[in-house]
């Protein structure tokens, strides 16, 4: 029963450290943006793997939180470097 999230876990771990590196060492704003929103995102579909094989609903609503908070970021974020106001 263990194995078969491991096998999906393991793909996840080498994405999430290709993200942390485009974090460290993106050469502009917008490149870490990027890797912090898919590095997010691995976080949300490990969290929803952990839920459904360990039977514990409460980790989707942790990932639901976690997801909707990176799309409000990512959009204040993006609006940050288009350099205009936040409220129009």
């Amino acid at each position: 029963m263990i194995d078969i999230p491991l096998y999906f876990s393991i793909p996840l771990i080498v994405f999430a450290f290709m993200c942390l590196y485009r974090i460290a060492r993106g050469p502009t704003l917008a490149d870490r943006i990027m890797g912090i929103d898919f590095l997010t995102i691995i976080l949300v579909g490990y969290c929803s793997l952990i839920a459904y094989y360990t039977n514990r609903p409460f980790l989707l609503d942790i990932s639901l939180v976690l997801a909707l908070l990176n799309f409000i970021g990512t959009l204040v974020l993006a609006k940050y470097l288009e350099n205009k106001k936040l409220d129009k």
